[in-house]
This record gives C-alpha cells, structure tokens and sequence, in this order.
C-alpha cells in the first residue's frame, strides 16, 4: 500500500491528518491529560521516572518552545476528538556519538495501545519529514527493554544501527534503562522500505 493510500495530510494551521487521527498544535486542555499519562506508571516504564504535573507542562512548554525554533515538534495526537498523547519530532538535548540530529518519538496513553495509532502517526511524521521539512535522516532510540516502540520503529521502516547502541547519559548509571538502542532511516531508504 503507497503512502497516498495510507493518509491524507493537511498542512493548515500545523494540522496533519491521516485515515484516523488528527495531529495538531498542543491546546491548553491536552495539560491535564497529558500530566496524566505522564503519571502512569506503565505509560513510563521505560522512562527513569514518572513527571511531576509541573515536569509535564515544562514538558509541553518546551515542546511548543520546539516548534518556534525548528518549524517541527512532538505533535499533540487526537483519535475520534480525544487527546492520546503525542508522536513528533524533536532535537536531542544531549551529546552523543549520533547527535546532533532529529528524532522522531511517541508517547501514548494506556487507552490507546495496541490500535496501530503509534505506527500511523510515526509514519505521517515521517512523510512531513522528509517532504515538507526536507530532512534527510531521522533516528530513533529507546531503552534495550522497550520492545512495543522498537517494533513501532520497524513496521515504519528504520532499520536498528546495532553498531550505534549506547549508554543514554541522560539515564543514571546502574540502571535497567540506561543502554539504548539506535534506529536510522534516511529519506531514500524510507520511500523503498513503504
């Protein structure tokens, strides 16, 4: 199935739209639900902690700082008008042997696994990537454990740099979380691997 099939895309008032999800600018009522899945305990499993509510809207303050500063950022996602969480790209703020580059993630809530929505939504950012923002590679990295979002980064077409496995600096040493792995896919391989 080509791309075209998959999705439609809008490009109004930063508004991208596929077969069954909405991904738009960040509102002032998606604070609340997102503090929420960032206070899950199963949404985080693979993060070092839960947030705070005040580390969460940090978070979304950052996320729309993003947007100003690089025309792209972790989109807010909806499905069937309801806020999930989010899927978007974003520059690491850390040093490492890949960066400086752009990373393409996602975070969900609970209510939304296991619908293809991560998938969906990765692969409508991915297309804006490489369409309209004209990158050339983005990456992907999570921790060793997290195999829900490793597949997510497989069935979009990224390709693990097993070479580029690494100690994220940002996680404190000894723990379970702070090996990651490394996914690439470059705007040629991506048009191929669809």
């Amino acid at each position: 199935m080509g791309v075209s099939t998959r999705y439609r895309r809008l490009m109004t008032d930063m508004v991208i739209e596929t077969e069954r999800l909405v991904l738009r600018s960040w509102r002032d009522g998606d604070r609340e639900p997102f503090a929420a899945l960032n206070a899950d305990p199963e949404v985080m499993e693979h993060f070092p902690a839960i947030f705070s509510r005040e580390e969460s809207d940090a978070m979304v303050d950052r996320i729309k700082a993003g947007f100003d500063m690089h025309g792209f950022g972790f989109w807010a996602v909806e499905a069937a008008g309801a806020f999930i969480g989010f899927t978007g790209l974003s520059v690491p703020r850390f040093t490492a042997h890949f960066t400086p580059c752009v990373e393409i993630g996602w975070r969900l809530a609970r209510s939304a696994w296991g619908y293809g929505y991560a998938s969906e939504a990765a692969a409508a950012v991915l297309d804006d990537a490489f369409g309209r923002l004209g990158l050339s590679e983005v990456v992907s990295f999570t921790a060793v454990t997290n195999e829900r979002s490793q597949a997510v980064m497989q069935r979009i077409g990224m390709v693990r740099d097993t070479e580029g496995d690494f100690d994220h600096p940002v996680v404190p040493e000894g723990s379970r979380l702070r090996r990651h792995v490394l996914y690439r896919v470059t705007n040629p391989s991506y048009g191929s691997a669809r």
